[in-house]
């Protein structure tokens, strides 16, 4: 589905989402670990299962990372952020996983699943006009960042501009495009823009500027898009982030629904958590657990980013937990 940088670190069988959805992203292979790392007592043997549930973020590990259209200044007019704003109220994870399991699953075009989004949820009622003109939208080489563009697309007609999408490619190549004036609209992600942008600015070593409440990061990526050029109009409430999950018979074997309960009850030797193989040196994947929740795998199984790797890890039973996307198509229940 996706071939992005995020912040930490793209199968059959319905999953669904229990509570919140969370994030991760450090390096090990499989059934290694980081020596500080190293857990004691029973753990909890992987459950085999078709489907999948998010675990619970309940102490916040992850930093915000919603959906926010990103706008070259000189053509940021009110009417121009105001179409793109409907995008943003019109979208929470729930419907972008349905958006992403339109495209990703039951393989429709991101331009029909844009217009059928558009038509059950009435996108362009209601959007003024503006001063018109040709508008760029960049999107990301993945099909997420296509359909929100192709959504961004249907405002901004609405709006009377005369708008083409344009695949760009990675953050690295669009965002100095965005700068430019080369495109004028991209959909963006806060934390994970915020940090680009704050890295960009200050280094690879910079304070972090990005948190889990989200006011505090659209603040900070606000006055980072002041420096570089940008507006930013409404974060939505989609949140794109790295999740952890278990198989939804692991969930009830072991009664798990956070990954407090998941600390709590399954730290020790029989657990395996499953991942990228940069996850356990992360401070928001194998790191982030230990610090934050002190939950202690028995072992780590290198495989992929939220990819089918990890997911079949998972459905078969060779993985307790493992890393996954928060708006997967896959996620979609039923």
């Amino acid at each position: 589905m996706r071939a992005r940088t995020r912040l930490a670190v793209g199968a059959a069988g319905a999953l669904t989402t229990v509570g919140l959805l969370t994030a991760c992203g450090a390096a090990g292979s499989s059934g290694t670990e980081a020596p500080e790392q190293a857990a004691s007592g029973a753990g909890c043997d992987p459950v085999a299962g078709d489907e999948l549930v998010v675990l619970d973020d309940d102490k916040k590990l992850q930093d915000t990372d919603n959906v926010i259209p990103a706008v070259n200044a000189d053509v940021a007019t009110p009417q121009l952020v105001a179409a793109l704003d409907k995008v943003s109220a019109a979208l929470d994870t729930p419907k972008l996983i349905q958006l992403n399991k339109a495209v990703d699953v039951d393989r429709k075009t991101p331009a029909v699943a844009a217009a059928d989004f558009a038509t059950a949820n009435d996108l362009t009622a209601g959007i003024a006009k503006g001063p018109g003109g040709r508008i760029v939208v960049g999107a990301g080489n993945f099909s997420e960042s296509q359909t929100l563009a192709e959504l961004y697309k249907i405002t901004l007609i609405e709006a009377g501009y005369q708008v083409t999408v344009q695949q760009i490619g990675s953050r690295e190549l669009y965002e100095p495009a965005l700068e430019k004036g080369e495109i004028q609209v991209v959909p963006e992600y806060t934390a994970t823009m915020a940090e680009f942008l704050n890295t960009k600015e200050n280094g690879q070593n910079a304070q972090p500027v990005s948190s889990p409440d989200l006011d505090k990061t659209v603040a900070a990526l606000k006055i980072a898009g002041d420096r570089a050029g940008l507006v930013f109009g409404a974060p939505s409430a989609a949140q794109d982030q790295n999740a952890f999950a278990v198989t939804r018979a692991f969930a009830d074997t072991y009664a798990v629904r956070t990954l407090s309960d998941l600390a709590e009850k399954c730290s020790g030797q029989a657990t395996v958590l499953a991942g990228p193989p940069e996850c356990p040196q992360r401070p928001k994947c194998q790191a982030g657990l230990v610090q934050v929740y002190d939950f202690k795998a028995g072992s780590f199984s290198s495989l992929d980013a939220g990819g089918p790797q990890t997911k079949n890890a998972l459905k078969t039973g060779a993985a307790s937990v493992g890393l996954v996307f928060s708006s997967d198509g896959a996620l979609a229940a039923g």
